[in-house]
């Protein structure tokens, strides 16, 4: 999957952000200084089963969670280094479907801008003047 057009996707959102960990090397995606996403390559001593993929980490409803899994099982991991219960790795050479990933992306912001304050919420909007 081409991480630049995940990139840009994730960036399209009011407020979003992106900062590079550098002690971890993961690219942390966030809103009002709440992550949701991240792009990684896990190291080769990782535990199994992440251990040397390229990882986008997203926020995700948990009975979609099920479903992604039971349908990508090789693909669609518990969340590296997260709550499995509530987020996702995707190895993004798996070959998953492009458009499923974006929407993904799209579904991770909108589960984070949520829980934001109302108030929050339309300011970051008024700022882009737009939608999330």
């Amino acid at each position: 999957m081409d991480t630049a057009l995940v990139d840009e996707r994730l960036l399209s959102h009011a407020g979003a952000v992106s900062a590079l960990h550098e002690s971890w090397g993961w690219m942390v995606y966030s809103v009002d200084g709440r992550q949701f996403a991240c792009e990684f390559t896990a190291g080769e001593r990782a535990r199994a089963p992440y251990a040397g993929r390229h990882l986008l980490s997203l926020k995700c409803d948990p009975d979609r969670i099920l479903e992604l899994r039971s349908e990508f099982p090789d693909a669609v991991l518990p969340g590296y280094y997260s709550d499995g219960r509530t987020w996702i790795s995707l190895d993004l050479d798996a070959g998953l479907p492009e458009d499923l990933v974006l929407e993904l992306c799209d579904e991770s912001y909108r589960l984070v801008f949520a829980k934001l304050a109302k108030r929050r919420q339309r300011e970051i909007l008024s700022d882009r003047g737009g939608t999330a």
